[in-house]
């Protein structure tokens, strides 16, 4: 997921999903169910984080035989300006074994919540 993300093009993370995905992104008020929709979701992240790179953190993986899930967190981090900006996130993905590849059927990711004072 990192190097597709890195690569900055959605026809390189597309792949990465199944068919019938469903993603609700960091920067999205809706949840996208079909291709066409997801497709969006990247072009529309990709013009507004330019330069996007993605750096995973600390991640739960458990694999339930044909099924996987993977909670963590991940930094994005983007040039706006002429400036390096990172957004933290949290993450959720669930994997399907589709012959030898895990495919994406969910993606939850929302911006990390600031510590309470």
């Amino acid at each position: 997921m990192g190097q597709a993300l890195d690569e900055g093009d959605p026809e390189k993370v597309l792949p990465l999903y199944s068919d019938d995905a469903v993603l609700w992104g960091t920067l999205s008020p809706t949840v996208r169910s079909d291709r066409a929709a997801l497709r969006d979701y990247f072009v529309g992240a990709f013009k507004v984080l330019p330069s996007l790179k993605v750096t995973f953190g600390d991640q739960l993986i458990r694999v339930y035989g044909n099924a996987a899930v993977n909670t963590g967190y991940y930094t994005f981090s983007y040039v706006k300006d002429g400036e390096t900006k990172t957004l933290p996130a949290r993450y959720s993905f669930t994997y399907v074994k589709n012959g030898q590849r895990w495919l994406i059927v969910d993606h939850h990711s929302s911006a990390m919540p600031s510590t309470p004072r």
